[in-house]
């Protein structure tokens, strides 16, 4: 049998035979069940459910193992059953679908057995955008703000309340979608049913009765406080960076952004350049022009006044204007065609450890000094034989082993890379890939044809939806697992 797949738990479930038969198909987790985890979230790992089963439409008549007024119980072996094998039939409101913007599927059917899966072949996947932006006809996510009784999960597999569990004893219990688990209801959240099983307050409740909400996570869900949002900028500006237009183009994009970043009057931004050494830019406010410190040490590197090198944008917004006017011009004059990245990386981690946020770096030449330094690994004798994947795979383990520091410290990095020879993008890419974060190429860079394309582009980086220190949980019932991720995160 294949079965319509609509965005849902199916509505009748079916425990396994005994003995289980392992499962042999892959695919990922029915949406509907537990709302996009928020940030902080830490929810408890997949438990064992049953398969999902044939829909039981509403107003359809009892089948087997399902007697009138006994909606959820279960019942005897239907036709073809095998011994043992009791059934949970429920009502499904086939209305209640997930949008595709956030969620999407390879396919609208999911084999109904293991060993269909097995035979069919076809592998499921699914696209997953938890903050994608709702279309000019799409309603936003509905806020769900706990009461009294806080989040309701399953005691199980910790899955979140949602439209798709089944309530029993007229309210005072309700069976998880997921794992089957029976919850008992706490005394705040009980409302009664109707004549359809439904409570009463379904509509008032969004969790109830929509797909996908948003839960206002509670103290209890959080590592720590939320953090003012931070935005810290690394760039490159070395010669090569000056003489392109880069810098002009970064400074600009920059400037143009500031008025539109999130989480204002907290935000917080901060600088830092770089070239054969390290510049650092205290801007502390009640500063008429921003103090440039220089460390060209890169072996014992140090951060100087570290208080004044992430300041309050709102605070400090004239020191930063005058900074991104004054930057191209800065540097006008610079023959440094060297770049200590690495360096670089690694002192801006340590401003920016203890709050997280998003990094954005600019980077225009291989670099080749302090750590992090690569070479030219470019052949032309190994393009087109099987070799050539050794040129696609990183040169050395520092990126990502600094891009996993990274992560633990809650810093996303978004590199835009603007080479004119061979910059050895297999080994940068690690540190975006890792960090959540996103590459951008931009060969050749010319102001006038590429320039509006990357302030565009560096402009939505910064004034799109973000999740700062967000954690993210896939739930799959039993039959189901996960074998890939593809992505940037790090899991």
């Amino acid at each position: 049998r294949i079965l319509p797949f609509n965005g849902q738990p199916f509505g009748q479930q079916q425990a396994p035979p005994k003995p289980p038969a392992a499962p042999q198909f892959q695919s990922f987790q029915q949406p509907g069940g537990p709302a996009p985890p928020q940030p902080g979230f830490q929810p408890g790992p997949p438990q064992p459910g049953f398969q999902p089963g044939p829909p039981q439409q509403p107003g359809a008549p009892p089948g087997p193992g399902r007697s009138p007024g006994m909606q959820g119980q279960p019942g005897p072996p239907g036709p073809g059953a095998a011994p043992g094998q009791g059934q949970f039939a429920e009502a499904v409101d086939l209305s209640v679908q997930v949008p595709s913007r956030i969620l999407r599927m390879t396919s609208t059917h999911v084999p109904a057995t293991a060993s269909m899966g097995l035979g069919a072949k076809v592998p499921l996947g699914a696209v997953i955008r938890p903050l994608a932006p709702c279309g000019p006809d799409e309603d936003d996510v509905p806020v769900v703000q706990p009461g009294q009784a806080g989040i309701v999960r399953c005691k199980r597999c910790r899955t979140y309340i949602n439209a798709f569990v089944n309530w029993l004893e007229n309210g005072r219990r309700w069976r998880c979608n997921i794992c089957t688990q029976i919850n008992d209801t706490s005394a705040p959240y009980f409302c009664h049913l109707d004549s359809d099983g439904n409570r009463r307050d379904r509509d008032h409740r969004p969790e109830l009765s929509e797909g996908v909400v948003e839960f206002v996570a509670p103290s209890e869900y959080m590592v720590r406080p939320p953090q003012p949002p931070s935005y810290f900028f690394v760039i490159d500006v070395s010669a090569g960076a000056v003489q392109s237009g880069v810098l002009a183009s970064v400074a600009s994009a920059i400037r143009n952004s500031l008025d539109d970043l999130p989480g204002s009057p907290r935000t917080q931004v901060g600088f830092l350049t770089y070239d054969d050494g390290v510049h650092y830019y205290s801007m502390k406010s009640g500063l008429k022009a921003p103090q440039m410190l220089v460390v060209a040490d890169l072996i014992e590197l140090f951060v100087p006044a570290p208080d004044d090198l992430l300041v309050n944008l709102q605070d400090s917004r004239e020191v930063v204007d005058v900074f991104l006017e004054n930057l191209p011009t800065m540097f006008a004059g610079n023959r440094s065609a060297r770049s200590c990245l690495g360096s670089a990386l690694k002192a801006a981690f340590t401003v920016t450890k203890h709050i997280g946020g998003k990094m954005c770096v600019f980077q225009s030449t291989l670099p080749t000094l302090g750590d992090g330094a690569l070479v030219p690994r470019e052949n032309p004798s190994l393009m087109g034989t099987p070799d050539e994947i050794k040129l696609l795979r990183p040169g050395t383990n520092w990126y990502k082993e600094t891009a996993v520091e990274f992560s633990r410290a809650q810093i996303s990095v978004d590199m835009f890379l603007f080479p004119r020879s061979y910059i050895d993008v297999a080994s940068l890419g690690e540190l975006p890939k890792v960090t959540a974060g996103t590459l951008r190429t931009y060969p050749g860079f010319h102001p006038g044809t590429d320039g509006p394309r990357f302030e565009s582009e560096l402009e939505r980086a910064l004034v799109q939806y973000t999740a700062f220190e967000a954690v993210m949980r896939i739930r799959c019932t039993k039959g189901m697992r996960i074998t890939n991720f593809y992505g940037n995160f790090f899991v």
